[in-house]
């Protein structure tokens, strides 16, 4: 916490506003959005109600598909199903990490001929880095396909020297409590079309019609943020930019120490912005290092030190891939559901999960704390 969340939540205590809606939130959503320089927010209770609203407000339902990026985390997806619709999982490329715009390209023009367009993109700003945006929007404005941005860890970000998730359709944020600033729980949809916004408003409070009782012409969620869930955020966002500066030299100081070391390399920043290096990753070449990416994490685990795999991608995610059908799927009486998706190429991102780890990057670390990670991490190639 950054000092000024308490106050504010005194503040919240002392109007009484303490269940969904308050001033908070009202003064939580306009803060954010000035910040990032966009029209419109809707703060709610996560980042993945924010993309299921998104998605709703696009008429997404059951036969249609949603493209994605395959190497995210599954609350970035899991909205697709909540729909009734089928996610087609897009590759990375090497140089960003992110949705690959040659993939998508390519796979819609193979789509445009079978006269089977998805209904939206949904491409992941991955570990604080976004992807190349002007490009999937230009690609995807040739068949009218709307852009939805998950920049959930992305905040703070620049793409073109703009914040990461502007320009989209609609973009979410996330202020989960491993985010870079935090909420404890919560998450923001962002747009510059008001009545995209005010539509995934009236669906997040139930979906209440304009009546002295209540009435319902649609289905809705019970979604908004909390008034003292607002409070922590508005002083979280007083400390992003310190906290941005802080991931990076994290960051810069894992580079220096491990850049000359054989079989280490980090994630690329992209010439076209700046990533927040929410998460420090390094990809491991056992035969250069000596060993791999496991070694090296059991190694810190043993010195309690937590690190952890990048996000295995989705395409190889029990619950979508028909070819990881075990015996108990196979049984009629299986409760659990699978999800069958398309794939569009996929080795870049099972490369990044098979070598990749990502580090240890809150911004409580100390120098002694980093240089202790370090040096396990050195042992592991010795």
């Amino acid at each position: 916490m950054g000092g000024e969340e308490l106050e504010f939540i005194h503040e919240a205590f002392a109007s009484n506003y303490i269940a969904p809606v308050g001033p908070m939130v009202d003064a939580f959503e306009k803060e954010f959005a000035e910040k990032i320089g966009v029209s419109h927010t809707l703060a709610l209770s996560s980042g993945t109600a924010a993309i299921h609203l998104a998605l709703h407000n696009l008429g997404i339902g059951p036969g249609d598909e949603v493209f994605a990026s395959t190497l995210t985390f599954i609350g970035s997806v899991s909205p697709i199903t909540y729909l009734g619709a089928t996610p087609v999982f897009i590759d990375s490329d090497m140089e960003t990490w992110n949705m690959s715009p040659d993939l998508l390209e390519k796979d819609l023009l193979s789509c445009a001929e079978k006269k089977k367009m998805p209904k939206a993109v949904l491409p992941t700003d991955l570990y604080g880095q976004c992807a190349d945006l002007d490009r999937i929007i230009e690609i995807c404005s040739t068949h009218n396909i709307p852009v939805i941005v998950d920049s959930a860890e992305a905040l703070g970000a620049r793409y073109k020297g703009r914040h990461a998730g502007t320009g989209a359709k609609a973009a979410i944020f996330s202020f989960n409590g491993n985010k870079i600033i935090t909420t404890s729980g919560g998450g923001m949809l962002v747009s510059d079309d008001k009545d995209f916004i005010e539509h995934a408003r009236f669906l997040s409070t139930q979906a209440r019609d304009l009546y002295p009782h209540y009435e319902h012409s649609e289905i809705g969620y019970n979604y908004r943020m909390s008034n003292i869930v607002a409070a922590i955020g508005r002083g979280q966002l007083r400390i992003l930019d310190e906290r941005v500066k802080a991931k990076r030299a994290i960051f810069a100081y894992y580079q220096k120490e491990l850049a000359d070391i054989p079989g280490i390399k980090f994630m690329p920043e992209v010439s076209y912005g700046r990533c927040t290096r929410w998460l420090t990753v390094i990809l491991v070449e056992p035969g250069e290092f000596g060993s791999d990416r496991d070694v090296i994490r059991m190694a810190l685990e043993e010195e309690n030190i937590e690190a952890r795999p990048v996000w295995k991608p989705m395409h190889l995610q029990p619950v979508f891939n028909s070819k990881l059908k075990s015996e108990k799927s196979e049984n009629k009486q299986d409760p659990q559901k699978k999800y069958f998706a398309r794939a569009v190429g996929g080795s870049v991102a099972e490369e990044l999960f098979n070598k990749g780890l990502c580090l240890p990057s809150g911004t409580a670390l100390r120098k002694k704390d980093l240089d202790r990670i370090i040096s396990v991490i050195l042992k592991c190639g010795d």
